[in-house]
C-alpha cells in the first residue's frame, strides 16, 4: 500500500513539473510579455458607421470598412469596432473618441488584438517590437488600403528605425535587398517572439535558400551545425561572403595556425602542435620547406584559409592535418608542405 502511494505522488510530481518550470520562468523573467490594456470610453454608445461618414467622408475606403458585420470579433462592427462608441464624440464636438495617435502602444495593440490573433500574430505580446513599445499603428495605417495596410513598403518602413541594418545593406557584401530581389520580411516576422519567419533554428531559415550547405556531412564544421551567424552577418559586411571578419583572422578565433605558416628552415620541435597523429614533432633535424619561401609566415596570414579548406561548411573528406609520415626525412621522403 505504501509503495502505491509513493508511486502516485511521483506521477503527480511528473505532471506538475511543466507547470512548475513555467512558473519559475515567469518569476525569473525568462518569459517576457507585454501586457495589453483595452481602452474604453465610459458611457459611449454606438451610432453606426453611416453617422461617422457624414463628417469623415474619406475614411470609408480602407480594408476595415469593407469587412462584414460578422467578421468583427466580439462587438460592434464598422468604425466603432476600433474607435469605440461615437455618441459622446458627437455630443462633445470632436472629443470622447479613441484616437490611435493619442493611445499608448499597449492600448492600440489591444484594440487590434480583438481581431488579429491568429497565425503570425499570436506571439505579438512576446515580440521584441511590443516589448520596446512599438505599437501597431507605428507601422500600419488603420484606414489604408491593401492587405497589410503598411504606411511604407518593406524595407523602407523597417529602415525608419533599423538604420544600422540599412547601412549594412549597402556594404560590399550583402543580401540583394537594395537590388529588389528580397526584403526584410523574407527572413523576419515582426510580430513573432524571435523575430524570424521560422520557429526552428536560425540555420533552418538560411538553408531554405542555401540548401547545398545542409549536409549531413561525415565531417561537420561545428559553427555550421550550431548557428550560421557565428561566422556570417546576414545584414551585410565589408568582408566577402557576409563573413564577420576577413580570413584568416575569422578562422583564427577558433583554430590555431597551421605549421605551414612557419618560416623555411625553422626547427619544428619548439612550437608545432599538430604533427602526425596530433603529436608534437620533436626531431631537431626535421625542418619544413615552406612553398612561400622566406616570407612564408607573413604570406600565410595574408592568404585565405578557404584556398585549401574549400569545403568549410562540411565535407565527406578528412582534412590533412599534417604531411603523410611516409614523406618524413626519416622515411626517405621530402617534407615539403
Amino acid at each position: 500500500m505504501h509503495r502505491k502511494v509513493s508511486l502516485s505522488r511521483a506521477s503527480w510530481l511528473v505532471k506538475l513539473l511543466p507547470l512548475l518550470l513555467f512558473l519559475g520562468a515567469c518569476a525569473t523573467g525568462a518569459i517576457r510579455e507585454k501586457q495589453l490594456t483595452l481602452p474604453v470610453i465610459d458611457g459611449a454608445t454606438a451610432v453606426g458607421s453611416e453617422t461617422c461618414l457624414e463628417c469623415h467622408e474619406g475614411m470609408g475606403a480602407g480594408v476595415h470598412s469593407r469587412l462584414a458585420e460578422f467578421e468583427y470579433m466580439g462587438g460592434t462592427g464598422g468604425c466603432e469596432a476600433c474607435h469605440g462608441g461615437g455618441s459622446l464624440h458627437i455630443e462633445s464636438d470632436g472629443d470622447q473618441i479613441l484616437k490611435f495617435g493619442e493611445l499608448l502602444p499597449e492600448e492600440s495593440a489591444a484594440i487590434c488584438a480583438k481581431c488579429h490573433t491568429e497565425g503570425k500574430l499570436m506571439d505579438w505580446t512576446h515580440s521584441e517590437h511590443a516589448l520596446t513599445d512599438v505599437g501597431c499603428t507605428d507601422c500600419h495605417s488603420v484606414h489604408a488600403g491593401g492587405k497589410t495596410a503598411l504606411k511604407q513598403q518593406d524595407p523602407e518602413l523597417c529602415y525608419t528605425c533599423h538604420q544600422e541594418q540599412m547601412a549594412k545593406a549597402n556594404f560590399p557584401s550583402h543580401h540583394p535587398i537594395k537590388e529588389g530581389k528580397m526584403n526584410c520580411g523574407d527572413c523576419h516576422n515582426p510580430h513573432a517572439a524571435e523575430g524570424l519567419v521560422t520557429e526552428e533554428r536560425t540555420n533552418d531559415l538560411c538553408l531554405d535558400c542555401h540548401s547545398r550547405y545542409q549536409g549531413p556531412f561525415v565531417f561537420e564544421h561545428a559553427p555550421v551545425a550550431e548557428d550560421c551567424t557565428i561566422c556570417h552577418d546576414p545584414h551585410g559586411t565589408v568582408a566577402d561572403n557576409l563573413l564577420q571578419q576577413n580570413e584568416p583572422f575569422l578562422c583564427l578565433q577558433c583554430h590555431e595556425g597551421h605549421f605551414h605558416a612557419l618560416r623555411a628552415g625553422q626547427p619544428v620541435g619548439t612550437n608545432v602542435p599538430d604533427g602526425p597523429g596530433g603529436s608534437v614533432i620533436t626531431d631537431p633535424e626535421i625542418t619544413f620547406t615552406n612553398p612561400h619561401g622566406e616570407e612564408g609566415w607573413q604570406k600565410a596570414f595574408l592568404s585565405r584559409c578557404t584556398a585549401c579548406h574549400s569545403s568549410h561548411h562540411g565535407s565527406d573528406l578528412p582534412s590533412q592535418g599534417a604531411p603523410n609520415p611516409d614523406r618524413w626525412p626519416s622515411a626517405g621522403g621530402s617534407l615539403t608542405r
